[in-house]
């Protein structure tokens, strides 16, 4: 009789991540400005413990997309995105006296407006591209 021990260990730590790693990771994302430089180091972060959870090194050769359909996780950007959608539905619930619905009416007003006043009296067009990469490789 053979028993796989390290299935209690993976429900145990995945469980452990679920509740107590993935609070303290997105903690106040709801209102985070996301880089790609960030959500690199984010996703760094959640997957040396998911890899290690899943038994996996690098040196495995599984894409990150595997070891978290293996462990039935949700990627913790993918998390943060809904948290995000979340925080902007229930701003938009709010009565429109709430500091953060007048917040998000004056930001989204004041980019509307300043795109447009810079469009108008910028007059900058941006040059076409003349050695675009399809032209390029017609002269091949």
């Amino acid at each position: 009789m053979c028993l796989d021990h390290k299935k209690p260990l993976k429900e145990t730590r995945t469980k452990l991540y679920n509740s107590l790693a993935l609070p303290v990771l997105l903690h106040g994302s709801e209102t985070w400005t996301i880089k790609a430089r960030d959500a690199r180091r984010i996703t760094a972060v959640e997957m040396k413990y998911v890899r290690r959870t899943a038994g996996h090194t690098w040196i495995d050769y599984k894409s990150n997309t595997q070891i978290t359909k293996e462990l039935k996780i949700t990627q913790i950007l993918d998390k943060l995105l809904e948290y995000k959608r979340n925080w902007i539905q229930h701003v938009n619930r709010m009565p429109h006296n709430r500091l953060p619905r007048l917040m998000k009416t004056l930001f989204t007003n004041w980019q509307k407006e300043s795109w447009k006043t810079f469009e108008e009296t910028s007059g900058y067009m941006r040059p076409e591209r003349v050695n675009k990469w399809p032209n390029c490789m017609t002269d091949i």
